[in-house]
């Protein structure tokens, strides 16, 4: 029980430590980067596979 407090304590102080250091505007780029990235990725993939998407349901549409 008491390995399991002084655990407890050590996150309790680790999370202090990062909540009142000062990177908190570090954090914020490095998501807007990834948020940034996956959107490019995403746009990329819309605009190759757009024509073939296309394509394909026209083919099914004319199928049905």
């Amino acid at each position: 029980m008491l390995s399991f407090i002084a655990t407890l304590h050590t996150l309790g102080i680790t999370a202090k430590e990062r909540l009142l250091s000062g990177e908190k505007g570090a954090t914020a780029v490095e998501y807007g980067i990834m948020v940034a990235l996956i959107a490019v990725v995403i746009i990329v993939a819309v605009t190759l596979l757009g024509g073939n998407l296309s394509t394909l349901f026209n083919n099914v549409a004319g199928k049905v």
